[in-house]
């Protein structure tokens, strides 16, 4: 039996999987959430922006927040800690003024300040 090839639909050659390789995806980028989607418009994104209010960008600098233990209280304890001084292969360095060995040294400078590996 002949078959009429007029009425046989092809289907594309390219498949759904064949697309999904046309564009490189990167695997690196965050996923959204399905709260992110919403925001995916120009007009989600005004509202959103909208709703969070200003922003906090003052620098605090250096300032260290000291640091609380829950389960222990240092208040009252009292630390002692033995200081031993320079020995004869040891440094100081000019530039962070740690304590380091000889071999730790860089160079001298003109003035005679040694200078460690690490601030070389």
């Amino acid at each position: 039996m002949l078959r009429n090839w007029s009425k046989v639909r092809v289907r594309p050659a390219v498949s759904s999987f064949r697309r999904s390789l046309d564009m490189p995806k990167d695997y690196d980028a965050p996923r959204g959430d399905r709260q992110d989607f919403d925001t995916d418009s120009l007009e989600g994104l005004q509202a959103a922006e909208n709703k969070k209010g200003p922003v906090d960008d003052t620098d605090d600098g250096d300032i260290v927040e000291p640091i609380d233990l829950p389960d222990f209280d240092y208040s009252n304890e009292e630390i002692s800690v033995d200081v031993v001084p320079k020995k004869s292969d040891e440094f100081t360095c000019g530039v962070c003024y740690l304590v380091q060995h000889r071999n730790r040294l860089a160079y001298t400078e003109n003035d005679g300040t040694m200078v460690c590996r690490d601030c070389a």
